[in-house]
């Protein structure tokens, strides 16, 4: 099962942090002691694969202690929905007699007493029926029996006791109002079955027919009382069976350059190891699993044979150098093997690894083209110690210990180089094909701008207790929220060093979710050829419309040349592109781009870029208006801003302040994982707008 959001509470510093929606990767950017920390860890609790034991003392929120201490029914501290895999949800429906949908989602709980409960959400079994589908079926069966033929008398008397019981069974609906319970249906059923048919005649047709109506009401009365599907205790034990477990790491255990390997072999049989040595001998045992090696192997192909009493054999001699030869050939190769591998992933220099063996110590030596010479792990940058043992935990690890497992990492890559860290980022995209992964982080380099959608902001609200939000927009935001945002906005450049601004493109829009667009199409142009950047595109968002002319006089301070500006066609982004063109891009209005320039359509946004039938499926999923789809009031040709603000009024939806940016995250998602959608039409108009920032 998949991980769709979690919601925490009641648990140390978090009294609700609210939903937090999960991707493939999942970043929670805050400052330090905003909680980050108590995000993950109750998380870890629903279902660990290892340790993870409820403690009151520290998981109890602190100024609630006595009182849930002396409660007898504890509080759910972690709730997390899941999205159940189609094998899954087939026997799931085999169960309960549920549709697919209705169990297609499972919300998993755990209170503080370790009790974990199971809930359907989507779930709504029916307990009442239209009463104008039940007089439909009732007229219907008259009508028929009526003029269906009796075969004797008695069968004559028999149809006019049936169609008499109908009429008077229709009659009662009267009283039932629009719909029918439990209890109505029974009536109705109970005034059906005293027709006595049994002295029917046995060819008949009448009776078989009233037989198929009482049946109807019969199976009408199955459906409405039918369990909810987190009432059948099989259905909730196969979701608990079937729930992933969760690993959690804070100590990632560096390795040694000098390994003892008498002690390796005794530490990964103990279980009284404290948590740093466990993390150190964990590593290990993955180390020599990766390259294929034993430690006892290593160890006893090592081995000098004895002097005394009796000298050695030459024979005995022969085999002894035989076996060292082995070793030696076995951790050449392995050198290779790890120098090989570990360079798909670590960009930051072209490392060489090298195994050596003596006696009982097994080394681990590294060189460079720039250092060629042979220098101990534990000498070398303490990043490279540590992408070196977290790479070799995850990489083996997540294949086999962590199948099925979901990954929760605390504050990963601390002592990484900056771009070490965002090669980090990279590695958790392919970590994430074989298990989902939250991680948390207070690095602007931990941040990728190009899927902001996946970050959410941790901070500590006015009264001490440390909340989540999607929302990355600074100018709505907290003071507590801004600083946690603030790596969000170091990441897309606003305040990193100059030498990060130094040869980029930088392009000011107006808020995050254009940020999100432009990345996104961006890449979609880079992926079909269309587009060869000759520099790095920056999307630094102002926060609006006001904010553009600030960000832009800080941007010139950074680099003398003017930054291109994209603004929307609405009444705002007119004013302001005649203000910027009267003084401050004075000659230079060609850098100032208007949407409608592209869209061809007046008063249009971003959005307008975006092909209409892929926007309109992606309000009616963001909106979730069951009555009608956006695509059936959609207006080509008219700015699709103003038509979403109105179908959401229509339906009585409030849209929240940043709903633009939630709606910016649904393109990102859907685009990456579908670019097929978007068609020719619309591919020329973002070349066209990428042709100008490139001229």
């Amino acid at each position: 099962m998949k991980l769709k959001r979690f919601r925490v509470k009641k648990f140390r510093s978090v009294q609700d942090s609210g939903w937090i929606d999960a991707d493939d990767v999942t970043a929670l950017i805050g400052t330090n002691e905003s909680g980050k920390t108590n995000l993950l860890i109750p998380l870890w609790k629903l279902n660990p694969a290892k340790n993870g034991e409820i403690k009151p003392l520290s998981d109890y929120p602190r100024k609630e202690y006595h009182e849930i201490r002396a409660t007898k029914d504890k509080p759910v501290f972690i709730t997390a929905e899941f999205c159940v895999q189609e094998d899954l949800i087939s026997q799931l429906v085999k169960l309960t007699g549920a549709s697919r949908s209705d169990v297609s989602i499972a919300r998993v709980s755990r209170d503080f007493d370790g009790e974990r409960s199971v809930q359907f959400p989507n779930a709504a079994p029916l307990r009442v029926v239209a009463a104008a589908e039940v007089r439909d079926m009732l007229t219907k069966a008259q009508g028929e029996i009526s003029g269906l033929g009796p075969a004797n008398a008695t069968e004559e008397d028999i149809r006019g006791n049936m169609v008499a019981a109908i009429s008077d069974a229709v009659g009662s609906l009267a009283s039932m109002g629009d719909s029918l319970d439990q209890k109505g249906l029974n009536d109705l059923h109970a005034r059906l079955s005293a027709i006595d048919t049994a002295k029917g005649s046995k060819r008949s047709v009448i009776t078989p027919r009233f037989g198929q109506l009482v049946d109807a009401i019969a199976e009408t009365i199955t459906k409405v009382t039918r369990p909810h599907p987190q009432d059948n205790d099989e259905a909730t034990s196969l979701v608990l069976k079937n729930l992933p477990s969760f690993v959690y790491y804070s100590n990632y255990g560096n390795l040694d350059s000098e390994i003892y390997l008498p002690h390796v072999i005794q530490n990964m049989v103990r279980t009284d190891l404290g948590a740093k040595e466990e993390a150190k001998v964990r590593t290990l045992r993955v180390l020599f699993e990766f390259v294929k090696l034993e430690p006892k192997e290593i160890m006893e192909l090592g081995k000098d044979l004895p002097t005394v009493p009796t000298p050695p054999t030459q024979a005995q001699i022969e085999v002894t150098a035989e076996h060292k030869k082995e070793r030696d050939v076995l951790l050449q190769s392995a050198s290779a093997q790890l120098t090989s591998k570990f360079r798909d992933w670590w960009k930051q220099g072209t490392y060489r690894f090298r195994f050596q063996a003596d006696g009982d110590h097994f080394r681990i030596w590294v060189s460079d083209d720039l250092r060629p010479e042979d220098i101990e792990l534990e000498n070398r940058s303490s990043g490279l110690q540590w992408f070196l043992s977290f790479y070799l935990i995850f990489l083996v690890e997540s294949g086999e210990a962590h199948s099925n497992a979901i990954l929760l990492l605390d504050e990963p890559g601390l002592s990484l180089h900056p771009l070490a860290q965002r090669d980090l980022s990279n590695f958790f995209d392919n970590l994430s094909g074989t298990n989902q992964l939250i991680y948390t982080t207070h690095s602007p380099f931990m941040v990728d701008p190009d899927r902001l959608d996946r970050v959410k902001a941790v901070y500590v609200d006015d009264e001490g207790n440390t909340q989540s939000s999607p929302n990355l927009r600074i100018r709505e935001a907290t003071e507590s929220q801004s600083r946690s945002i603030y790596a969000v906005y170091a990441a897309l450049g606003l305040t990193a060093s100059q030498t990060l601004m130094l040869g980029c493109q930088t392009v000011v829009v107006e808020g995050t979710s254009d940020q999100m667009y432009l990345a996104t199409m961006k890449n979609i142009l880079i992926a079909r050829g269309l587009l060869r950047p000759k520099r790095e595109y920056m999307f630094p968002p102002a926060g609006g419309v006001k904010g553009i002319r600030a960000l832009v006089a800080v941007l010139i301070g950074k680099d003398e040349s003017l930054p291109y500006v994209i603004v929307d066609s609405d009444s705002a982004g007119q004013t302001l592109t005649k203000a910027l063109a009267g003084d401050l891009y004075a000659g230079s209005a060609e850098r100032i781009l208007a949407i409608k320039d592209f869209s061809k359509i007046e008063g249009s946004e971003v959005e307008d870029l975006v092909p209409p039938p892929v926007m309109a499926g992606m309000v009616t999923r963001f909106l979730r208006v069951a009555a009608e789809d956006f695509s059936d009031v959609l207006v080509g040709g008219r700015p699709i801003v103003p038509q979403i603000e109105a179908f959401a009024g229509k339906h009585g939806i409030k849209l929240e302040v940043g709903w633009k940016v939630e709606l910016a995250k649904i393109f990102v998602g859907k685009i990456l994982k579908n670019p097929e959608v978007i068609d020719k039409s619309t591919e020329e108009k973002w070349q066209a707008l990428f042709d100008k920032l490139e001229s």
